[in-house]
């Protein structure tokens, strides 16, 4: 399916380090990336590495006030809580803007390869950090790495960029970047904002001309009632909007053994996800499809599964879910971390769901949010919300 593939990688990247301690730990990038070359899927795709991103990269999204704050904690890693860094989601550290400036220069390589036509897909699954706020730290969060890539998209000239986060938090920095620029398409699937920070996204969210689209699932939602929501909200929209470039974050942690989430989804319902927005990408934007990672804190069992197939996806190399998880990778997981591997790619799931167009039940939690999402966002796109 795919002509070309970059994947953007350089060992620095897991320099994005809060401490001991911290969900957001950087072993399950090294893991997930060493469970790839296990499998061969680096080897069918090019691996490039990256430079930082500059700082009027980096102002395309932040305020200058705001990169100059982070540099100084920087420095010292002393804490500036006017600016979000120091408190327990986001502590201080020294070298938190070189970290933080390395992922968003990962995806800004990812996203320049796409639209120079170097590469069809490009993916860095370091990324993802879609919390960060022009001028504020938040949820892990320092530089807004997709909302940077979508802005230098947009310098460069293009005119419709759609962006679909499947994280289980809300893309709220992302959605604040682009709210009033109907440019941008962003869709986020999420857990309700009653039940999970960052306690926004509800559909009453649209933006311009509805070009922001939430839809807040309940705590509990699982494979095929999450499934039923995406397909009932994302492909319509895309194929209305027909964006030049699709960009994609793939946070891991709607996963039912995440520590910090409710929703149930298992490995396999993610891969069912990322198979539908590679269709996707070809069907609406030619093909240009740029990939993130995001959230995900069960670090040995889901994130290093989930993103590999999240990158053999990409890479047109799909691995079969029964596949064993190679020998070497597991001593690596019992070296590195002491915990007892994943013994195969799968959570022996099926899922199958129904199709919204098959009628609603006002009854179900899930219908109520696919519809409140329709209803807010698809008249403004000449959609029919209950069709």
């Amino acid at each position: 399916m795919s002509r070309s593939v970059r994947v953007v990688w350089d060992d620095a990247l897991t320099s994005y380090d809060f401490g001991p301690g911290h969900p957001l730990a950087p072993i399950r990038v090294e893991l997930t990336v060493a469970l790839a070359r296990q499998f061969g899927v680096l080897d069918t795709v090019e691996v490039i590495g990256c430079a930082p991103a500059d700082e009027d990269e980096l102002a395309l999204v932040h305020g200058r006030d705001y990169i100059d704050a982070v540099r100084r904690v920087s420095a010292t890693g002393g804490p500036d809580l006017r600016v979000g860094l120091g408190t327990p989601d986001n502590p201080a550290f020294v070298g938190v803007h070189e970290a933080s400036a390395l992922v968003a220069g990962a995806t800004l390589a990812a996203a320049q390869a796409v639209w120079t036509g170097e590469a069809e897909h490009a993916a860095n699954v370091a990324g993802g950090l879609h919390h960060a706020m022009p001028r504020q730290a938040s949820g892990f969060c320092v530089y807004n790495d997709p909302a940077i890539a979508i802005a230098w998209l947009l310098e460069q000239g293009a005119q419709r960029i759609a962006y679909v986060d499947v994280d289980v938090h809300h893309g709220d920095g992302v959605q604040t970047a682009f709210f009033d620029d109907p440019r941008v398409l962003t869709i986020s699937l999420h857990e309700s904002p009653h039940t999970l920070f960052p306690g926004t996204g509800f559909p009453s969210e649209t933006g311009a001309e509805g070009t922001a689209v939430n839809v807040a699932l309940p705590a509990g939602c699982g494979d095929s009632e999450w499934l039923r929501a995406f397909h009932a909200v994302v492909p319509p929209l895309l194929r209305e909007f027909a964006p030049e470039v699709l960009v994609t974050q793939h946070g891991c942690d709607s996963h039912a053994l995440d520590p910090l989430a409710h929703l149930m989804l298992s490995v396999d319902g993610q891969r069912m996800a990322y198979e539908a927005l590679h269709r996707l990408a070809h069907e609406t934007a030619g093909g240009r499809w740029v990939v993130v990672g995001g959230g995900g804190y069960e670090l040995v069992r889901v994130v290093p599964r989930a993103w590999t197939h999240l990158l053999a996806e990409v890479a047109g190399k799909p691995i079969e879910p029964s596949t064993p998880t190679p020998r070497a990778w597991c001593e690596l997981v019992t070296r590195r971390t002491g915990e007892v591997p994943p013994l195969n790619m799968t959570d022996g799931r099926r899922p199958e769901f129904r199709d919204f167009a098959d009628g609603y039940d006002p009854a179900d939690p899930v219908d109520r949010a696919i519809v409140a999402t329709r209803k807010a966002v698809f008249p403004s796109h000449g959609l029919d919300p209950l069709m």
